[in-house]
């Protein structure tokens, strides 16, 4: 069994996960959810409840993309104060036909980029067509990969950075600035959460905050949210924008899951009678016309990602497919 073990290394994902590429197997893989022919089960994981922590696995069973397997994925939000990665994971795929494991991935190139894709997805859904104005919150890897994804999703002539270090968000900015999707874009620091909100048409939460950021009167109309953050100890997102807000979710079995799987942010909102599981549009649906999502230029759009196993699938599915045989290594 060993001797037929592929091995994709991170190099191998780096190169084989283009962003428009990436986007396209996304639509395909969460049609499939919700149509029921994926299974795509929530996250399970065990617990580090003294280090917020957690280890999670994620099977999922793809037949339109070929794919059966599953990731595990250590998240360790602490990391971020000492500049090591909060995730860490891996995907094991398994030939749908006989079950034998057939494939070993480095993850956290997946986990990133499918990430972003999938935002950037939700963004082109819902998001206004002349939208121009783009924040991030955040300076770490998801903040770097949403403006890359979502580079190609809108004309963007503005975007402002927001970190709670400002020399990282100044970072940040230098380096978008310095790549050639960008050169004709403003890329400037705000500075503070609000001003980086403030006439925003489209605003990404990709931080570890354990309360929101922003108040959710700060929010202007007609914006599109998307929030990535991942914390066991509260939402970077202020739960009340849900009671005006159109919200779109990957999958509602996930995103309303008991911790550490779901979103704190819908969770509370849920407890508070402000929304219900079926109020939350899956992207699938979107895709398929089942569910509208933006009815108005007015209308706040809220896209809340918790990571859904058959986003991973996708995405190994393209590894895979551009990488065999010569990028991998087998064991």
């Amino acid at each position: 069994m060993s001797a037929e073990l592929a091995l994709y290394p991170r190099e191998v994902a780096e190169w084989a996960l283009d962003y428009p590429s990436l986007i396209d197997r996304l639509r395909v893989a969460f049609v499939e959810a919700s149509a029921g022919r994926a299974a795509s089960p929530p996250r399970n994981a065990a617990s580090l409840p003294h280090q917020g922590a957690y280890l999670g696995a994620m099977p999922v069973s793809l037949p339109a993309l070929r794919v059966l397997g599953a990731k595990l994925v250590s998240v360790f939000p602490g990391n971020a104060a000492s500049g090591l990665p909060t995730h860490h994971a891996v995907f094991v795929a398994f030939d749908p036909a006989t079950g034998a494991p057939r494939a070993l991935l480095d993850a956290e190139v997946i986990t990133e980029r499918r990430t972003a894709a999938a935002s950037a997805l939700a963004t082109d859904l819902l998001a206004r067509p002349e939208a121009e104005v783009l924040a991030i919150l955040g300076t770490g890897v998801q903040a770097r990969a949403h403006a890359r994804a979502l580079a190609g999703i809108r004309r963007w002539s503005d975007i402002r950075v927001w970190g709670r270090r400002p020399e990282a968000a100044a970072a940040l900015v230098r380096e978008l600035s310095s790549e050639d999707a960008f050169v004709a874009v403003r890329v400037s620091v705000a500075g503070s959460p609000t001003d980086a909100v403030a006439d925003a048409d489209v605003v990404c939460f990709a931080t570890h905050a354990a309360e929101p950021l922003v108040p959710a009167g700060a929010f202007p109309p007609g914006c599109h949210v998307v929030s990535v953050g991942v914390n066991p100890a509260g939402p970077e997102v202020d739960p009340a924008l849900v009671r005006t807000s159109r919200v779109a979710v990957e999958l509602r079995s996930a995103a309303f899951a008991e911790p550490p799987g779901g979103a704190p942010d819908l969770r509370i909102a849920l407890e508070r009678g402000w929304l219900f599981p079926d109020d939350a549009a899956e992207l699938g649906e979107l895709l398929t016309g089942a569910r509208s999502g933006r009815r108005s230029s007015q209308d706040v759009t809220y896209y809340r990602s918790v990571g859904v196993a058959v986003e991973d699938a996708a995405a190994a599915s393209l590894v895979i497919e551009r990488a065999a045989p010569a990028g991998s290594v087998r064991l």
